[in-house]
């Protein structure tokens, strides 16, 4: 499965990614949105920043996912402060996530700098951070 993941361009979250400092992708709501439930060990995820170039930059394989049960404020804290040498957030990121009821922990591997290409965004009405596509080469632009 095929995943496209729009990383903080701010937080330069897609160069900690590429440098090894950062190896863990988190994602959280108070229900459960994507990518709770669907992103899994081996699948694929293609990386864009956030910052309308469009472009995607990286690609990395899903090392393992955790997908929380419904959670306490405080139990949500604790899940992101104990991932957080993975997870390499800023403080800013941190109040974002932490005290979610439902959060979604993505560890890769592989990460790896690809030719840049745009995506076809039309079959997406609700734009999204993440985005499932099941194969890449069906939403790829020449």
């Amino acid at each position: 499965m095929d995943h496209i993941v729009y990383l903080d361009a701010q937080t330069k979250e897609l160069e900690n990614l590429l440098s090894g400092k950062k190896v863990m992708i988190i994602r959280g709501a108070s229900g459960r949105k994507m990518p709770h439930g669907r992103v899994a060990k081996g699948d694929c995820l293609y990386f864009i920043r956030n910052n309308a170039e469009g472009l995607v930059r990286a690609k990395a394989i899903v090392l393992s996912a955790f997908h929380s049960e419904k959670m306490a404020e405080e139990e949500s804290r604790q899940l992101v402060l104990k991932h957080q040498d993975k997870l390499c957030l800023t403080e800013k990121q941190k109040s974002r996530w932490a005290g979610k009821r439902y959060l979604v922990l993505v560890e890769v591997t592989d990460v790896t700098e690809i030719p840049p290409f745009s995506i076809d965004k039309s079959q997406y009405g609700n734009m999204d951070d993440w985005l499932l596509v099941e194969d890449i080469d069906k939403v790829k632009t020449k």
